[in-house]
Parts: structure tokens; C-alpha cells; sequence
């Protein structure tokens, strides 16, 4: 009885040709374990996610492999679904600054009521369940609301890292997480100048003992000040993504964030259309309670890609205040669906802006576990 390989599986897998699976992404790695009894194969195989409108039919792994291997007669298949975090963003001053984290993405929006930190830990919340790795930081100096909406109170503890005292930052819904609010009483008002925030922004770069990961994501403040001239000009940012609301006052100022962060050459990864529209739960009525498609429109007229729109939910606010993110909390919801697409087409523009960045990318083979 001849045997039967990850390789020979994943040479097999490889052989499909279907636009909706990445099979490019897949290694060794990707074949988590094969058990073989008799004329009968199980399969435990590791996939990127895929969006929920994707249509794939899984079958069809099963089929190639059969095809490979006539002599089976059934193939068990066990999928695990993962975000696929196949490049790098390569640069020698950000492998200066946080040489184990592969990618840093600020999400930013041009002013302030929009929602931006509810999607920005929602956002991190979800690529951490897709199985990255993921740090998140506070970079809302003057209004530092990360730690309630993951219910975070303790201080963080320090380390002797490489000769030098590092913060550990702390663990929420498998993501790592530091905020100024950490380390302040929460009633103590932030009185700083702009020189003084934006060198805190630094030492949660610097200071601050972040270890391996595939994100590090960056809740910045609303507008185009001195924090988001402090970041890009610290380090090169993978890239943005820019929070808005359908109406025009709001897009307005995301036209502005959008135009900031191209002029100091951060790509813009994608828009985001938060509060898009209301769901009546009596009447299952939609309301478009903030006007409709601008966030759409704004990324159609400015060329950057839709990432998706949220809708308003009264339990993603909730999930905010008591400390449990929805994608966490209510993970069956279309809420939560509708955010974990948004991080899943949010992880496909990284991997598209790096792998189309000469020199700069490091093909990261093996990078499933």
C-alpha cells in the first residue's frame, strides 16, 4: 500500500483551479495532521478564512486528493479556516523599532462621533480569532476609551528585556493591548502638550515588550494632527484605514485623512462605512438613518478599496461598555459576521499592498501555526 505524504496532499491541493481558494498560500504547514485507516483518509487542513458570500465548495479538496490517490475510497476532511498573513512588511526602521511585528496598521478617521475605536477593537478582535497574532494600541491619547471596551482595569507589570524595562502589555480576547489609560487614574484628565503625547505614542512603540506579531494595530486619534505625524515619521506604517459615516459631514473629513495619510506615502488599505444603516428589530425595516453609499462612493471617487459597512446595533455599543467586544460576544450575529468580512478583506489588501512591494517582502513559508 503506497503512502501517503503531506506533500503528496498538498501537491494534489495545489492542482486546484479556483479563483475563490488561495491555494498559493498553502504549506506543509497548512496539512495539520493525516490519519490513514485502510482504504479511508482524514484530512486536518488549515485554510485561509474565507468571506462569508465566497463560494467554494470544499469538496473539491476532497475530490483532488481522491483523484490523486484512487485507491481511497473516502476522505474525512477537517477544516480550520485562519487568516492567511503570508508576507511582511519589510522595512530596516520599523525591524529597528518592533523588529517581531510584521505588519502596523493605524485605523484613523478624519473626526471624531464616528465609532472609530468600537471598529478598531472589533477589527483587532476579529483577525485575532482568524488566528493572527495581534497587538493593539492606544494611540487616543486625550481620550482613552480602549481599556473599558475590553474591560481591562489592572496596570500593566514590567520586564527586563534585552537590558532595558519594557511594560507588558496586557491580554484581552486573545489580543495584547496598552493605553495611556492604563497608567493613569481614570478620572485624571490628560493635560498634555502635543510634544508630550506623541512621545508616549513612541514609548508604547519602543517601551513596551511586544514579542511576535502578525498586526499591530494603532486606535488613533480623530483628525491630522501631531500623534499621526509622530507615528509615520517613527515608523513606515503597512497602512490606514480610514472610519467614516455615510453623510457627507463625516466624509468630508475622511476626504482629509485620506489625502494626510497619502501625502506622507502610507497606502490606504480601505474605508469603512460605520452606523450604515439600521435594522428595525420589530419590523426587520431598514432605515438609513445617516444617509446612504458614502462611504462607497468616497472610496470609489479617492480609488481605495471598500472594506464593508457596519451596521448600527444597540449590542455593539453594549458590547463596548461592559467590557466584551460583539465579534466576542455574540459571535453568531450578522454584526459580527459583517466585521469578521471586514478583517478578512482588510488581511487580503495587506497581503496585495506587500507582495506588491519590490524588496520589501518576505515570503513567510510555514507561517500557519
Amino acid at each position: 500500500m503506497p503512502e501517503i505524504t503531506k506533500s503528496g496532499i498538498l501537491n494534489a491541493i495545489k492542482k486546484i483551479d479556483d479563483k475563490n481558494f488561495n491555494k498559493n498560500s498553502l504549506t506543509l504547514n497548512s496539512i495539520k495532521k493525516i490519519e490513514r485507516e485502510g482504504n479511508s483518509l482524514t484530512v486536518d487542513i488549515s485554510i485561509p478564512a474565507l468571506n462569508k458570500e465566497t463560494n467554494f465548495d470544499y469538496n473539491i479538496i476532497a475530490d483532488v486528493i481522491k483523484k490523486e490517490f484512487p485507491e481511497l475510497d473516502d476522505i474525512h476532511l477537517n477544516v480550520q479556516q485562519r487568516v492567511s498573513t503570508i508576507s511582511t512588511h519589510k522595512d530596516p526602521k520599523k525591524e529597528a523599532i518592533l523588529p517581531g511585528v510584521k505588519n502596523t496598521i493605524a485605523v484613523a478617521s478624519g473626526k471624531g462621533g464616528v465609532g472609530k475605536s468600537t471598529v478598531a477593537v472589533n477589527l483587532a478582535v476579529a483577525l485575532a480569532k482568524d488566528g493572527a497574532k495581534v497587538g493593539l494600541i492606544d494611540a487616543d491619547i486625550y481620550g482613552p476609551s480602549i481599556p473599558l471596551m475590553l474591560g481591562i482595569k489592572d496596570k500593566p507589570n514590567v520586564v527586563q528585556d534585552d537590558g532595558k524595562v519594557r511594560l507588558i502589555p496586557l491580554d484581552a480576547f486573545g489580543l495584547k493591548m496598552i493605553s495611556i489609560g492604563l497608567l493613569v487614574d481614570d478620572n485624571a484628565p490628560i493635560i498634555w502638550r502635543g510634544p508630550m503625547a506623541s512621545g508616549a505614542i513612541k514609548q508604547f512603540m519602543t517601551d513596551v515588550a511586544w514579542g511576535e506579531l502578525d498586526y499591530l494595530v494603532f486606535d488613533m486619534p480623530p483628525g491630522t494632527g501631531d500623534i499621526q505625524l509622530t507615528l509615520v515619521q517613527t515608523i513606515p506604517l503597512t497602512g490606514a484605514v480610514i472610519v467614516t459615516t455615510p453623510q457627507e459631514v463625516s466624509l468630508i473629513d475622511a476626504r482629509k485623512a485620506l489625502k494626510m495619510f497619502e501625502r506622507v506615502n502610507v497606502p490606504v488599505l480601505g474605508l469603512i462605512e460605520n452606523m450604515s444603516y439600521f435594522i428595525a428589530p420589530d419590523t426587520k425595516n431598514r432605515y438609513d438613518i445617516f444617509g446612504t453609499g458614502g462611504g462607497e462612493r468616497v472610496s470609489k471617487e479617492l480609488n481605495v478599496p471598500f472594506l464593508g459597512g457596519i451596521p448600527i446595533n444597540p449590542q455593539i455599543r453594549e458590547g463596548g461598555d461592559k467590557g466584551i467586544p460583539i465579534v466576542f460576544d455574540i459571535p453568531d450575529s450578522n454584526e459580527s459576521d459583517i466585521i469578521m468580512d471586514i478583517s478578512r478583506n482588510l488581511n487580503e489588501r495587506v497581503n496585495i499592498r506587500n507582495l506588491n512591494a519590490p524588496g520589501k517582502v518576505e515570503i513567510l513559508l510555514g507561517d500557519d501555526d
